[in-house]
């Protein structure tokens, strides 16, 4: 392919990056680093930090949607930042020190992780409603955690308690390393580990990752930068195409159950982790 063939395909993926990113919360990174290295035959460190780029522009377009629609839960997401921060940068410090293929078995293993989770979860926001009778958390309580957002699927307002903060605290930390080590937003982590352990209901916990992710992405990209890993075209394509898609998706994300399309992610995840496993085995010739 050209080089001008290769940008146009790249904006169209990460189009369809930003509109998974920011409809699931997850960033986009596991789409575009599987997508760069294996049909456009990127170098895997040079396409994490290229993803990282585009899981910062998915942030910044989702973010501030969700944040004027009150979705996003701001005290909860500067607590776990915290925690997904320091997790990022040494992440990154690890890639740089690790062979290609510990990335490509890692990454494998991860996204296959995140297409069981899509699978397994199925919950909506009435299930995740307050439920009194509880006692609340002391951190909770002092850092004011819990929230309230309105559903436009049923023009319903919920309020919310935040359970484990000390464990989705850690949570936060694995899925920080992963960003940083893998060039992914982290989400794939974050969102159930916000929805299932800290009884975040769905779209609030999508809309609080999309927060987070470009953060965790800022931490670790810069010191992919300081190693001359980031391509200028190759970033500007992806910010063009997942600014479009991000646009898409986080409408969708307000109006419909994520539930719908989960599946489907879920599908396209196994795939992908699939893929990159046997790219790591050798196998370049089937994927």
């Amino acid at each position: 392919m050209s080089p001008v063939e290769v940008l146009l395909l790249l904006a169209l993926a990460a189009f369809f990056a930003g509109l998974g990113g920011s409809y699931l919360g997850i960033g986009g990174g596991v789409f575009l680093v599987p997508f760069m290295t294996l049909v456009l035959a990127v170098d895997i460190k040079r396409a994490i930090a290229t993803s990282l780029i585009g899981v910062i522009a998915t942030s910044s377009g989702a973010a501030s949607v969700y944040v004027r629609d009150h979705l996003t839960n701001l005290r909860l997401a500067m607590f776990l930042e915290v925690a997904t921060t320091i997790g990022a940068i040494t992440g990154a410090l690890v890639a740089l020190l690790v062979p290609a293929v510990f990335l490509y078995v890692t990454f494998g293993a991860v996204v296959l992780y995140a297409a069981a989770t899509m699978v397994r979860v199925r919950e909506t926001a009435k299930e995740r409603s307050y439920r009194g009778g509880e006692e609340e958390p002391p951190l909770v309580k002092r850092l004011s955690l819990n929230s309230v957002y309105f559903d436009q699927e049923d023009q319903a307002v919920y309020r919310y308690r935040v359970d484990r903060p000390g464990a989705g605290f850690g949570v936060s930390a694995a899925a920080g390393l992963f960003s940083g080590l893998l060039g992914v937003g982290g989400g794939f982590i974050k969102v159930p580990a916000m929805n299932i352990l800290m009884r975040v209901p769905m779209k609030a916990a999508v809309a609080t990752s999309n927060f987070m992710i470009g953060v965790t992405a800022a931490a670790s990209a810069f010191i992919y930068y300081s190693q001359g890993l980031v391509d200028p075209s190759l970033a500007a394509m992806v910010i063009i195409g997942v600014f479009t898609g991000t646009n898409l998706g986080t409408r969708l994300l307000v109006r419909a159950k994520a539930a719908n399309v989960r599946f489907v992610f879920a599908i396209f995840l196994a795939a992908l982790g699939i893929a990159m496993a046997a790219r790591a085995l050798g196998f370049s010739g089937v994927v």
